[in-house]
């Protein structure tokens, strides 16, 4: 039996190099690649596999990179509301075009697809926790090229190729590849950094009620005060990220993946913060 081969897209970024590396650990005989167009990602090389240089816009230079794979890890977007709303075409050439262009691909020769969804897609949700079937109703034009990209796996997936689509919520953290470290700009890593910089902390509010962000806030002061003994401050300002979603809360049901696969959290965002102060 020949040995599974599985492409990531993506793969210089921060999820894309976590994935990469850990199928490598959890898969050592596997043959993996893994790909990326460098727009964002400097990575070159991860747990010795090399990154091609692949741009999925561009579905020709696709077809070679992924031509005898059994499965594709599709990672590779223009993320952030921010950076979408700035470079809309380059947003709709790669999460709506390039998500388009692997899916037909996988359809073309039968490949199994792995492919992560934002949920942005949902927009302002009234019910929670929030889950995969409900309504897309993006606030923002990331969240509207998502929402084509996981309807165009959706049509060309039916009958063709498993598609296996699952919902992304905030992400968060840092891993290193080679002693360099690689992580995201996101709230939790924010925190962590300016409290080690000893700044203090300031982050951004819609309305005065958004408890998951000041208890994130709090959380890090305090980790802060017992692992370093910095007295980080919080400060309150308004929130400039209008365009995005500003309910109160954004809790996912994952009854679905733990029934279905077993999956269970592995890490909890206190560890997780206390992990960073402590390095």
């Amino acid at each position: 039996m020949s040995r599974p081969s599985v492409a990531v897209t993506g793969a210089a970024g921060f999820i894309g190099s976590r994935v990469l590396a850990q199928l490598r650990r959890d898969h050592p005989d596997w043959e993996l690649t893994g790909l990326d167009n460098f727009y964002r990602g400097e990575i070159r090389e991860v747990a010795g596999i090399s990154i091609d240089h692949v741009d999925i816009r561009h579905r020709d230079q696709l077809a070679d990179a992924l031509a005898g794979v059994d499965a594709v890890v599709h990672l590779a977007a223009l993320s952030g509301v921010e950076s979408c709303a700035d470079r809309p075409d380059l947003a709709y050439e790669t999460n709506v075009v390039g998500t388009t262009n692997v899916a037909y691909l996988c359809k073309r020769a039968g490949t199994a697809l792995v492919f992560p969804f934002s949920a942005a897609v949902l927009g302002d949700p009234t019910e929670f926790p929030i889950t995969t079937e409900m309504d897309r109703e993006p606030l923002n034009w990331y969240g509207e090229t998502k929402v084509l990209g996981e309807q165009a796996i959706e049509t060309l997936a039916a009958g063709s190729f498993p598609a296996h689509q699952f919902l992304v919520a905030n992400l968060y953290g840092h891993h290193r590849i080679d002693g360099r470290r690689v992580s995201k700009d996101v709230v939790i890593d924010f925190f962590v950094d300016r409290a080690l910089a000893g700044e203090p902390r300031a982050f951004e509010l819609a309305t005065e009620e958004a408890p998951s962000v000041t208890e994130m806030a709090e959380l890090v002061a305090r980790i802060a005060r017992e692992e370093r003994g910095l007295e980080p401050t919080v400060e309150l300002v308004a929130n400039p990220r209008e365009a995005e979603t500003l309910v109160e809360e954004f809790t996912v049901d994952t009854t679905a993946v733990r029934e279905t696969m077993g999956w269970e959290p592995h890490h909890t965002v206190e560890a997780t913060i206390r992990e960073q102060l402590a390095e």
